[in-house]
C-alpha cells in the first residue's frame, strides 16, 4: 500500500495563484477587470504576472513573498524553483521547511533523500513556534508513514499507528483527515486487523470529508465487515463516494448492479470506467490510493468483460470480451482471480 505526503495544511480556499489575484495591489489596473472582479487575463499571463509581483516584493523586502513564490511554483510542478525559494526562508518559515521536508521525502524537484524528509519533519514537529503549530498533525500523519513504510525510520507498524493515532486527534476536523482515513486502511489489513476500529476510523474521516473513506464505508456496509451488513446504507455510501469520483465505489457500484442483474447499468457505468487511462492524476485529484483506484478498474473491467462474453445488457462480441479479461488481469491479478473463484463457484 503505497501512500502520499499529507497536502501542506492551508489557512486559504483554492490555489495560491487564486489568493495572488486578489490581493489589492497585485493589479491597479481597473480597466482589465471583467464585471465579476475576476482578472481577463490566460492562466499563463497571471502566473507571469504573480511571479514578477512576488520578485517585486521580496526585493521591497516582504518577507512572506519567498514562501509564496516557493507556494506558488510548487502547486505548478516547478519543484526545482520552489525548492530555491523554500530554502532562502527555511530557518524562519516552517511552511517552507514542511514543504522541503515532502520534497525530499517524494523527491520533487531533488534526489530522493527520505532521511533528509524526516528530519525536516521532525524540526517541524518539535518547533515551539506558533506559526508551526497547524503543521504539526500533518507532520505526524507523515512521520507515521514514514515508520509505516521504513523509509527515513525504520519500519514498524507500532510507531506508524501510534503516529497516525496522534494526528488523528480522535476524530477532529481540524486535524489530519487523512491520517483518520489511513487509520481505516490500517485497521483493514491482515497483521493489524481490527474492523471494529476500521470502521470507527473510516466514519470519523467520511463525516470530514474523506472521499476514500466514504468509499470503504460503502464495501464494509456492503459485506458486513466491522459492522452490521445495511444494503440501503452500502448503496448510498457507494453511490455518493462514486459520484465524487472515487474509483473504487464505482468499481464496487458496477459489481452492485451486476448482481442485480441490472445489466444495462453495469455496461453503463463500466463502460466508463474503463476508459481511465491516467492512476496517479485520479490519486491526486481525489486523494484516493492509487491501489484502490486500480482495484476498481480491474472490477469494472472484469465484469464489462463479462457482459460481453455473456451479452448481457450489451452486445455479445467475444473478442471484445477477451480484450478486456487480459486488462483486468493486468490492472490487478488478485482482484480478478477472486472474482473468478466467485465465478467458479456460481456467485456470479
Amino acid at each position: 500500500m503505497k501512500l502520499s505526503s499529507e497536502d501542506l495544511p492551508k489557512r486559504y480556499s483554492g490555489s495560491i495563484l487564486d489568493i495572488i489575484c486578489q490581493l489589492p495591489d497585485f493589479s491597479q489596473d481597473k480597466k482589465l477587470l471583467g464585471t465579476s472582479g475576476a482578472p481577463e487575463y490566460t492562466r499563463d499571463a497571471l502566473l507571469e504576472m504573480a511571479e514578477q509581483y512576488l520578485k517585486l516584493r521580496i526585493k521591497e523586502g516582504d518577507t512572506t513573498a519567498n514562501f509564496v513564490l516557493g507556494q506558488l511554483c510548487f502547486e505548478e510542478g516547478w519543484y526545482e524553483d520552489a525548492l530555491l525559494y523554500f530554502d532562502k526562508v527555511k530557518l524562519n518559515d516552517c511552511q517552507a521547511m514542511y514543504q522541503i521536508g515532502v520534497m525530499y521525502y517524494d523527491g520533487l524537484g531533488v534526489t530522493t533523500d527520505q532521511v533528509k524528509g524526516v528530519e525536516y519533519m521532525q524540526t517541524v514537529f518539535t518547533s515551539s513556534s506558533s506559526k508551526a503549530k497547524h503543521l504539526k498533525f500533518a507532520v505526524a500523519y507523515n512521520l507515521g508513514r514514514a515508520c509505516f513504510e521504513g523509509c527515513g525510520k525504520p519500519y514498524s507498524d507500532i510507531e506508524a499507528e501510534r503516529w497516525w493515532l496522534l494526528a488523528a486527534d480522535n476524530g477532529n476536523p481540524k486535524a489530519s483527515v487523512k491520517a483518520q482515513s489511513i487509520l481505516g486502511m490500517f485497521y483493514s489489513r491482515p497483521p493489524t486487523r481490527d474492523l471494529q476500529k476500521a470502521f470507527f476510523w473510516h466514519s470519523e474521516a467520511c463525516g470530514n470529508g474523506s472521499l476514500e473513506s466514504q468509499g470503504a464505508l460503502g464495501v464494509m456496509y456492503l459485506h458486513g465487515h466491522g459492522i452490521r451488513a445495511n444494503l440501503q446504507s452500502a448503496v448510498e455510501c457507494l453511490k455518493q463516494a462514486a459520484e465524487r469520483g472515487n474509483v473504487y465505489a464505482q468499481g464496487h457500484l458496477v459489481s452492485y448492479y451486476y448482481h442485480k442483474k441490472l445489466y444495462t447499468m453495469t455496461t453503463e457505468l463500466a463502460k466508463r470506467v474503463v476508459l481511465y487511462d491516467n492512476v496517479d492524476q485520479l490519486a491526486k485529484e481525489t486523494d484516493c490510493l492509487a491501489a484502490y483506484i486500480t482495484k476498481g478498474i480491474a472490477m469494472a473491467t472484469f465484469y464489462l468483460a463479462r457482459c460481453l462474453h455473456l451479452g448481457l445488457g450489451i452486445k455479445q462480441d467475444s473478442a471484445a470480451a477477451k480484450k478486456y479479461y487480459t486488462k483486468a488481469c493486468f490492472l490487478d491479478a488478485d482482484v480478478v482471480a477472486e472474482l473468478y473463484l466467485h465465478l467458479i463457484y456460481g456467485k456470479i
